[in-house]
C-alpha cells in the first residue's frame, strides 16, 4: 500500500483537509500501521507532524498547545498499547479541561473481534475520560463526526475537554462520494459566546458592591478575560488570586494581587469570587472552615466550574468574559464598598513577604552534604530568565518550591490530577507554538524521569526549550513523609543519575552543575543556546535535605477530611463546633 493508494476522497484525506480548515497546523503522535493512512494524508496537507516517543506525551503535548495557543490540540496514536499509552494524558486533559482531539485507529471491519493485531474496544476504556468517544465505521460519517467531537471539545453545550474518534483501517481508506462531503462541517465556525441573565447579572452587581472584603479567584474558565477581569478589580479596589490554571492573568504588580497572603486573605474575605474556577482540594472544597462566612458569587462557562462542593448565592452560567463585561455595565459607576484599608494593608503584607522570600531564596544555605538549596536555582533562574519567559513546573517536592518561588506571565504545570511528567512534553510543545518566547522547564528528577526520552524529540525537531532538572536523588515529599511517619525509608531514594549526558547523547547542549557559583555562567550558555533555536538541559544537583512547603502541610500523608493538615484541623473543628445544631 503506498501513499498514492490513499485517495483525495478517502476517509483519511477527509480527515486531514477537515483539521487543516479548523486551523491545525500541527499534530503530535506516534505512528503505527492503523492510523498510517491518517499520517501520510496530514503530511499531503502540509500539517506538520511532531513525532514523539511515548503516545502519553503526544497528548501532554496537544494538551500543552491546547492551551497556550486557545485552539485545538490534537494527538494521532495507534491502536492498542498506543491508545492505553496515552490515557494518563486523556486523562490529565479531562480533569484539566483542556480541548484535545485524540485520534486512532482499529483493524479492519473484517477482522473486529476475531483476535487481530491490537484489537481493542477502545471506546469502553476511554469514555469516562472523554466529552465524546466515538468508532467511526461508515466513511461517509466522517466529517460529521469530527464536526460533533470538536464542538464538545471547547465546550459547546457542556464541560470543554478531551473527545476521541477512532476508525477502522479500511474506513480510513475507502472513498467518501463529493456529494457527501458537507462543506459546512469542513468550515471553521466562531466560538459563540453566551450571555448572562440580566437578573442574576443584577444580583451579583448587588453583592459586588456591597462587599467590604471581596476576593477573586480565578480558574480555567477566566483566560481570555484578563482585561474585564482587570477593569471590575480596578472598580471594586476587590484583592485577587489565581491558580496554577490562570497564572499571569493579571500581573503581579497589579494592586489586588496577594498570593503571598492566600492562608490568611481566603479565611478573611466577605464574598469570594471565583471566575471559570472549580472549587477543588487545592481551595479546601470552599469549606465554611476555611473561608468563613464568605459569600460565593460563582461565574463560570461550564456547569462543573459552577456549582462543585459549595453553590454561590448568586451564579452566573455564560462566558466569562460577556459575564464580566455585563457586571461593569450594569454598575454603572456605582460606588463599592470596599473596605480600602484593608485591602491596602493585605497588599503591603503580601510585598513584604514577597521580598523576604526573595531574599531568602537569595541566601537559602546548602544542606549538610554541601548540596545547593532548590530556591538558590530558582533565585538564578529569577535573575537571567525573561519575564516573558514561558514558566512549565513539573514534579512534586520541586515544583512546591518554583510555584512559590518563580513568577510568571506564562505558566503550566501538572494540575489538579498532579500528573507529574508533563514538564518536558509541555515544554516542548511550548517552545514550538510560542517561537521567540523563552520556554523554561523547571522539574524534579523523578518528574524528569517519567518522560526523559522526549529531549530525543526536543532534539530531532529542534525544539529551543530549555530543560532545568533539579537532581535530589529522591522522592523527597515521600522520604519526609517516610521519615517522620513511619521512621523507614523504603523505595523513595533514586541515583543522583547524570542526565546531562544521556541529553549530550541526544544531542543536546547540556552541563552538570554542582555548585551554586557555576549556577549563572552555565544559565546564561544554556540560554545563548536556546535564542539559537536549539534545546538545552542544565542537570544541577539540590540537597534532598531542603523542605518544601507541600512537605511540610501534610499533602504527603493526604488527611482525612482536607488535603492540607491546617485544613483538616480546622474542618474537624468547625464540625464539631456545630454537632446537633
Amino acid at each position: 500500500m503506498t501513499t498514492s493508494t490513499i485517495g483525495d476522497n478517502s476517509a483519511a484525506a477527509l480527515i486531514a483537509r477537515f483539521l487543516k480548515a479548523r486551523g491545525v497546523d500541527r499534530v503530535f503522535g506516534l505512528c503505527g500501521g492503523h492510523i498510517m493512512p491518517i499520517w501520510m494524508r496530514l503530511d499531503a496537507e502540509g500539517i506538520r507532524i511532531v513525532d514523539v516517543r511515548d503516545e502519553r506525551a503526544a497528548v501532554y503535548m496537544a494538551h500543552a498547545h491546547a492551551e497556550l495557543t486557545g485552539t485545538l490540540g490534537v494527538a494521532l496514536v495507534t491502536a492498542g498499547p498506543g491508545v492505553t499509552n496515552a490515557m494518563t494524558g486523556i486523562a490529565n486533559a479531562h480533569v484539566a479541561r483542556t480541548s484535545v482531539l485524540v485520534l486512532s485507529g482499529t483493524p479492519p471491519r473484517a477482522q473486529e473481534n476475531r483476535g487481530a493485531l491490537q484489537d481493542m474496544a477502545h471506546i469502553d476504556f476511554v469514555r469516562p475520560l472523554t466529552r465524546y468517544a466515538r468508532t467511526v465505521r461508515e466513511p461517509s460519517l466522517v466529517l460529521q463526526e469530527l464536526d460533533e467531537a470538536v464542538s464538545r471539545a471547547f465546550g459547546e453545550g457542556g464541560e470543554p475537554g478531551p473527545v476521541y474518534l477512532d476508525f477502522p483501517v479500511d474506513t480510513l481508506r475507502a472513498d467518501v462520494p463529493r456529494a457527501l462531503q458537507m462543506p459546512e462541517q469542513l468550515a471553521a465556525r466562531p466560538r459563540a459566546r453566551s450571555l448572562p441573565d440580566p437578573d442574576a447579572v443584577a444580583a451579583a452587581v448587588e453583592l459586588l458592591w456591597s462587599a467590604k472584603r471581596p476576593l477573586f479567584i480565578s480558574g480555567r474558565g477566566a483566560r481570555g478575560a484578563a482585561a474585564p477581569l482587570t477593569k471590575l478589580l480596578d472598580q471594586l479596589g476587590a484583592l485577587y488570586l489565581d491558580t496554577g490554571e490562570s497564572r499571569g492573568l493579571v500581573p503581579d504588580e497589579h494592586p489586588s494581587v496577594v498570593a503571598a497572603m492566600r492562608g490568611s486573605v481566603m479565611g478573611q474575605a466577605d464574598l469570594v469570587i471565583t471566575v471559570g474556577r472549580r472549587l477543588d482540594f487545592q481551595l479546601a472544597y470552599g469549606s465554611p472552615a476555611v473561608f468563613g462566612d464568605a459569600k460565593l458569587l460563582r461565574i463560570a462557562d461550564c456547569a462543573p466550574e459552577l456549582r462543585d462542593n459549595r453553590r454561590g448565592a448568586v451564579e452566573i452560567l455564560a462566558s466569562v468574559g460577556a459575564a464580566l463585561e455585563a457586571i461593569l455595565a450594569a454598575a454603572n459607576h456605582r460606588v463599592p464598598a470596599t473596605d480600602t484599608g484593608w485591602a491596602r494593608g493585605v497588599r503591603a503584607k503580601h510585598v513584604e513577604r514577597a521580598g523576604k522570600l526573595l531574599a531568602s531564596m537569595n541566601a537559602a544555605p546548602p544542606g549538610s552534604d554541601g548540596l545547593m538549596h532548590p530556591n538558590k536555582l530558582l533565585a538564578a533562574l529569577r535573575e537571567k530568565l525573561p519575564r516573558d519567559a514561558v514558566i512549565v513546573a513539573d514534579g512534586g517536592d520541586f515544583l512546591s518550591f518554583a510555584r512559590v518561588g518563580l513568577p510568571a506571565t506564562t505558566y503550566l504545570d501538572p494540575g489538579s490530577l498532579g500528573c507529574i511528567g508533563v514538564g518536558t512534553p509541555f515544554g516542548i510543545a511550548a517552545s514550538l507554538a510560542l517561537p521567540g518566547r523563552t520556554v523554561a522547564v523547571l522539574t524534579g528528577d523523578g518528574a524528569f524521569g517519567f518522560n526523559a526520552m522526549e529531549i530525543d524529540t526536543a532534539a530531532r525537531h529542534q525544539a529551543p526549550v530549555l530543560i532545568v532538572v533539579a537532581n535530589n536523588g529522591s522522592w523527597a515529599i515521600e522520604v519526609r513523609d517516610q521519615q517522620e511517619t513511619h521512621g523507614k525509608v523504603v523505595g523513595t531514594r533514586l541515583q543522583f543519575a547524570d542526565h546531562a549526558a544521556m541529553a549530550r547523547a541526544f544531542g543536546l547542549h547540556a552541563e552538570r552543575i554542582k555548585s551554586a557559583e557555576d549556577l549563572g555562567p552555565a544559565i546564561d550558555r544554556a540560554l545563548a543556546v536556546v535564542a539559537s533555536g536549539r534545546p538545552a538541559l542544565l542537570d544541577v544537583l539540590v540537597t534532598p535535605e531542603a523542605v518544601s512547603s507541600d512537605a511540610k502541610s501534610g499533602l504527603a500523608w493526604v488527611p482525612d477530611l482536607q488535603p492540607l493538615a491546617a485544613w483538616d484541623d480546622a474542618e474537624r473543628k468547625w464540625r464539631d463546633s456545630r454537632r446537633g445544631c
